[in-house]
């Protein structure tokens, strides 16, 4: 009797942990691949599987569309208990960059900024009124704080009619004559730059129109420089 009693709890104990493997192993569930999916069809492919999703972030990313799975926790793949739980990462999708403010700014110095921050100038209006000053922007479209990939400025050109008489800027640095006329409207550039023996390089040495010539705002003046 003793001895049929041990072989049957040796059995019993046996058909036990089997059991408790068989039924430990049914409650594993393998986790889905998640990744490039939207967020509704991760949902119900976890649910198939009897697992649970949890929105761990959110970011920007530019190569996945909004709404989609960037990321996931435990891998795909990797084993899991039923109604356990698998962490993501969601993508906000390519966002716009903000729009900085440039009212008030130079034209020029306007979209040096926007091209900083990767936007693109894709309209200018004109005005010409003395209200404010000539160049300057005098509104923008959308304005500041906004996201968007494009502008559209609106940019005071000076009363119209308005003519100045063109100084002598030979012997003057020439980064300074761009800066000084650019900043009141006027089309600068180097022309070229030419050797001019017992000058330092960048001084103006030709320019055109040449000095007492009247000119206009937004006309053009060519400048050209020792080498």
């Amino acid at each position: 009797m003793l001895v049929l009693g041990i072989g049957l709890a040796a059995t019993f104990g046996t058909f036990f942990l089997t059991g408790m493997r068989v039924a430990n192993r049914a409650r594993d569930v393998a986790v889905p691949d998640l990744m490039g999916l939207t967020l509704v069809e991760a949902t119900q492919r976890s649910r198939t599987a009897g697992l649970e999703l949890r929105l761990e972030a959110r970011r920007p990313d530019p190569a996945v569309p909004r709404d989609h799975i960037l990321a996931q926790e435990p891998e795909a793949g990797s084993t899991l208990r039923r109604q356990r739980t698998i962490r993501i990462r969601v993508s906000d999708g390519h966002q716009a960059p903000v729009v900085p403010v440039v009212v008030g700014q130079n034209e020029r110095t306007a979209e040096m900024v926007l091209t900083q921050e990767q936007i693109e100038v894709t309209r200018r209006v004109d005005i010409r009124t003395s209200a404010y000053a000539t160049g300057v922007v005098v509104a923008q479209d959308p304005p500041a704080s906004q996201q968007a990939a494009q502008v559209a400025l609106l940019v005071n050109r000076g009363e119209s009619g308005a003519g100045f008489v063109m100084p002598d800027v030979i012997g003057v640095r020439g980064d300074r004559v761009v800066d000084l006329l650019r900043r009141r409207g006027f089309r600068v550039t180097i022309g070229a730059a030419v050797p001019y023996p017992g000058l330092p390089a960048g001084v103006v040495i030709r320019q055109t129109p040449q000095a007492g010539f009247q000119i206009g705002y937004g006309d053009a003046i060519v400048l050209e420089v020792s080498q």
